[in-house]
């Protein structure tokens, strides 16, 4: 960790994305969920032609706007974006046995929702990699202001970098603006952190950044498993 800390000490988004790709060539991945955030650095990879494999997961509950920005970005980069999907068995299990909108109906019940749909999908996807390239800012929620750029994921055994940590909303959307990038069209509703259908609402101006995921839950540590905390 400290090595690579050094090698990326001081260096832009760009060139660190370069550096780790280098270093670990074939074992550096991004995961984007398709997001103001995650255009930004599909950008960065796409646009530096980086060696770093790009994913999504598709929960088969997503917006028809985050389809239409996933097609978008295809046809603007022309290369691909990894897909992975939940296990057909545990899905049809779970609806066939607690309905569709079961994660209304407990906490219990919404993780093991995100689980089926998210979690286990992605540690599929990082399996046999090394370094874990996500959108994640600093001022995206209260468990994410003290976060490193770079750190250790001990559930996945990976190193998570964080190339944006510290850019404002103001950055990103000032970034998508000046290169044009396909973007959710959702943002321009409400809609800061999207996630699916079900589970996400546009917020209010002065909201946290998370109030649209999950509203129904009195919990102020509103994550879905993907980056829990240590």
């Amino acid at each position: 960790m400290k090595e690579i800390q050094y090698l990326i000490k001081n260096k832009s988004p760009e060139e660190s994305l370069a550096l780790l790709a280098k270093e670990f060539p074939g074992k550096t991945v991004f995961s984007t969920s398709l997001g103001y955030e995650d255009q930004v650095i599909t950008h960065l990879i796409f646009s530096n032609n980086l060696p770093i494999e790009i994913f999504t997961l598709d929960t088969g509950r997503l917006f028809p706007e985050t389809y239409s920005v996933f097609e978008s970005t295809l046809q603007r980069y022309k290369k691909p974006i990894k897909t992975y999907y939940p296990q057909t068995e545990e899905i049809e299990k779970l609806v066939s046995q607690k309905g569709p909108n079961s994660f209304y109906e407990s906490m219990e019940n919404r993780k093991e929702c995100c689980y089926i749909r998210k979690v286990e999908p992605l540690k599929r996807a990082l399996k046999g990699n090394k370094i874990w390239i996500t959108g994640i800012r600093a001022e995206q929620s209260g468990n994410r202001k003290d976060m490193p750029a770079l750190e250790w994921d001990e559930g996945n055994q990976i190193i998570k970098f964080h190339p944006i940590i510290n850019w404002t909303l103001e950055e990103v959307k000032n970034y998508i603006a000046k290169h044009n990038i396909p973007y959710n069209s959702l943002h321009d509703k409400g809609f800061v952190s999207i996630g699916c259908a079900p589970c996400t609402r546009a917020i209010k101006e002065g909201d946290d950044f998370r109030a649209g995921r999950w509203w129904w839950e009195q919990n102020d540590k509103k994550e879905c498993g993907l980056h829990s905390l240590k």
